[in-house]
Parts: C-alpha cells; sequence; structure tokens
C-alpha cells in the first residue's frame, strides 16, 4: 500500500461474539474497503475492537496511514459518531458521505408503522435527485408537508442532510455505489455466512484468521471481475491528475 491512493473508502462494522479475557464479548469487527487507481475494490483492514470511540477508530485510520495510504477524496460510514470525529481528525481534506440508507433507517424509526412505506418511497426520491440543489428541493418540501405530523423524523431528516449529500461533489463517479455502504454490507454478510457456523471464537486471533482467509479469496475474485468503478472516473481523483 505504500504511497498508493484509494480514492475512495468504505468502512462498516459487523459483530461477531469472541472470547477475550476469560469471557464471551460482542466484539466490533471494522472492515475497511477501499477503491484502487483501477477502479477495483481491495480489503485494506479487518480490525477487532473491544470499544467503538474516536480513539480506536483513530489508531485504525493512523494504522492504514502508517502503511501509506494517502488521504481518499471521500470516506463512506454510517454516522457512529468516534468514526465521524476520527475522519475529521486524521483524514483532512477528505469527504464525508453518510450512508443515505442507514440515514433511512434513522429517519424511518420515528415514522408509525402503518406510514413507513409511503413515506420511505418519498424519502429515497430525494437521493435520486440528479443534483444536490435537486435534492435539498425534494427534502424541503418533504419538510414542509411532514413536519407537523412527524417532527422527530422531520428534525433527523434536517440534521444530516447534507452530510449525506457529499457524494453529489463526486459527478463523475457512478453515484448508486458511492452514496451508501451497501457494496460493504454484501460483502460482511458474506462473512457473517462463514461464521456462523463456528458461533463463539475461542479468540480474536481465530477469528482473523478464518476471515483472513475468506477476504484472500473474494479478493482474488476482486482482481479479475469488472471494475467496480471506472478508472476513468477514478483518474479523476488521484493526485497527478491535480
Amino acid at each position: 500500500m505504500a504511497g498508493e491512493a484509494y480514492p475512495v473508502l468504505w468502512v462498516d462494522a459487523l459483530y461477531e461474539k469472541v472470547r477475550y479475557g476469560g469471557r464471551v464479548v460482542n466484539m466490533a469487527i471494522q472492515i475497511v474497503c477501499g477503491i484502487n487507481a483501477q477502479g477495483r475494490r481491495e480489503v485494506l483492514a479487518v480490525e477487532p475492537m473491544l470499544e467503538e470511540s474516536k480513539d480506536t477508530y483513530q489508531q485504525l485510520i493512523e494504522g492504514l496511514k502508517a502503511r501509506g495510504l494517502l488521504t481518499p477524496s471521500l470516506v463512506v460510514t454510517d454516522a457512529h459518531k468516534g468514526l465521524i470525529a476520527a475522519i475529521r481528525t486524521s483524514s483532512v481534506g477528505a469527504s464525508w458521505q453518510r450512508c443515505k440508507v442507514h440515514f433511512m433507517r434513522n429517519i424511518l424509526a420515528h415514522i408509525p408503522h402503518r406510514d413507513k412505506a409511503e413515506y420511505a418511497g418519498q424519502l429515497k426520491e430525494i437521493w435520486l435527485a440528479p443534483s444536490a440543489e435537486g435534492a435539498r428541493a425534494r427534502a424541503a418540501a418533504l419538510v414542509e408537508a411532514y413536519t407537523a405530523k412527524y417532527p422527530k423524523a422531520i428534525e433527523t431528516l434536517e440534521d444530516g442532510l447534507e452530510d449525506s449529500l457529499s457524494f453529489y461533489a463526486f459527478p463523475k463517479l457512478d453515484a448508486r455505489k458511492i452514496a451508501s455502504t451497501n457494496m460493504l454490507e454484501r460483502l460482511n454478510e458474506e462473512i457473517r455466512r462463514r461464521t456462523r457456523v463456528v458461533g463463539i471464537f475461542p479468540n480474536p486471533d481465530s477469528y482473523l484468521r478464518l476471515v483472513t482467509t475468506f477476504l484472500m479469496e473474494f479478493a482474488d475474485d476482486w482482481s479479475i471481475s469488472r471494475a467496480y468503478l471506472s478508472e476513468e472516473s477514478i483518474r479523476t481523483l488521484l493526485p497527478q491528475a491535480a
């Protein structure tokens, strides 16, 4: 990775039961994926964490930088406060994209079940707008229509909207792929299919051995499959393109 640019990063967590210090704990396992200069996906880190905090996330990012990771242009994650703080501290100059799927779930948590489907349909239209200005206009229409009926949902929408629109600043990239962590969540589900067989891991190292072996096979598939983002679009974000 020495001195190599990965212009887009996705960071997400899955949770596994691991024996640690004589007891079974629910351990967060952070997965970091990046897009290389050819537009192909690579797994850059698999990191067990006893807690999700700014310090642990900062250690994760600083560890990647120590291995040669250059500051990315865009980092796509959920809205965990510790992760956001670490990105802002250790990846100065990077844009943060709040995963639109996680964000929608946060908003819909404040909508009665009977109304979720209808409201979700309207909510999705925000991020399908052809521009950030159009997305803001669609959000404003929802604010006007539903503030009285769903005040908490609208407050959540207003508070997080701008962070969910960062992908519009990268018009050359495929918006469907950089507006959420869906790609990484699909990878996590493939990992879970294999770890469910074990149930409780005897220690963090045993978990890492299993997952690393699987991810090496997955990386081989990624290396020969079609680029996830076009090389032409990625080239616009590389240092030499400046």
